[in-house]
């Protein structure tokens, strides 16, 4: 069990450079877990390709719908107490620390490629390919 936060999400639905990466992420530990604050984050993501013409619609509803159906069950809500002492603590925004505060609270490491996150908490996140190297 990971946490993992909405750009390794779309990383692993959305393809690109780091989809390959993010799917052998998946394949070694399939069972992910993110903040219900994920799926507004996925929607903004997939707004931006369907705005650029990179996507369709359709294609971003199918993209959506299969990250939904593979999230489902393992959506939390954050409590604030802990998200404002992880903001205390760095310079992150709110929305970075949800992940780092279910991380925590599940005691599970946070898979994520922003660089920020990883500086911030490097006891509790972890970068993409070293998750892998683990």
């Amino acid at each position: 069990m990971i946490v993992v936060d909405s750009n390794v999400i779309a990383y692993c639905w959305i393809n690109g450079p780091l989809t390959e990466l993010a799917q052998r992420i998946r394949v070694r530990d399939p069972e992910w877990h993110a903040p219900i604050l994920w799926r507004s984050e996925m929607r903004s993501i997939l707004t931006g390709y369907l705005r650029d013409g990179s996507l369709s619609a359709a294609q971003i509803a199918r993209i959506m719908e299969a990250a939904e159906e593979a999230l489902a069950g393992h959506e939390h809500l954050v409590p604030s107490e802990r998200v404002f002492h992880l903001v205390r603590e760095s310079r992150l925004s709110a929305y970075d620390c949800e992940f780092v505060a279910l991380s925590g609270a599940l005691a599970v490491p946070l898979v994520t490629a922003d660089r920020a996150i990883l500086r911030a908490f490097p006891a509790r996140a972890v970068a993409m390919p070293d998750f892998l190297r683990e």
